[in-house]
């Protein structure tokens, strides 16, 4: 299997309820336009061992199919305002890569389970600049299985991840952000009171 894909994730979520309408973006510095709503449908399987040792460790895995990045993903700890994410294609069986497995291995080499199944209907908008892609901002109707405990809960959400041509510096990140945030919450959104959706469909 080919060296995986490496992508510094920094993003903030935000809470929504069903009917609010999507936030304007005016006055995002260094935003000019924004493009159309690209859809996408995504089923992710998440996994875990039996003890939670991805967990505890901060660290999620998972496989997930639909959407530009389909394929297994491990997410990382968390390291100052962003996670690094690495991917690999999906492959031709359900079963963990062995280069996926070796990565995780820094971690546990105790089996990995299922843990959580997340179906999303996601929007995907691009905020883009003169130099490219700014962010990209996500509309989320999300579906969360816990897998092991049973249950089912489902919510809206929205995502704001930086891109390629996103501000460098810490202040220049902290400014987009700031404006993005009051752009939310005159549309009626509100900071997120879960740190994933791994975690909350597991009721954390």
């Amino acid at each position: 299997m080919s060296e995986p894909s490496r992508t510094l994730e920094v993003e903030r979520k935000y809470d929504v309820d069903g009917g609010t309408p999507l936030p304007a973006w005016d006055a995002i510095p260094g935003v000019d336009a924004v493009t159309a709503g690209e859809a996408r449908d995504l089923d992710a399987q998440y996994f875990d061992t039996a003890d939670g040792d991805l967990a505890r460790a901060g660290v999620a895995l998972r496989r997930r199919t639909g959407g530009p990045d389909e394929g297994w993903h491990v997410k990382g700890p968390r390291t100052g305002d962003g996670r690094l994410e690495l991917g690999w294609p999906l492959g031709e069986t359900d079963e963990l890569p062995a280069a996926v497995a070796e990565i995780v291995a820094q971690w546990t080499t105790d089996p990995v389970l299922p843990l959580a199944r997340i179906e999303n209907a996601r929007t995907a908008y691009l905020l883009t600049g003169p130099d490219g892609v700014v962010a990209e901002f996500v509309d989320d109707q999300v579906r969360g299985t816990d897998l092991r405990r049973g249950g089912q809960r489902e919510w809206r959400e929205w995502e704001m991840e930086l891109g390629p041509a996103a501000p460098a510096d810490d202040a220049g990140r902290d400014a987009f952000f700031h404006a993005v945030e009051q752009a939310v919450l005159a549309a009626g959104g509100r900071a997120s009171l879960s740190g994933s959706k791994l975690g909350r469909a597991l009721g954390f």
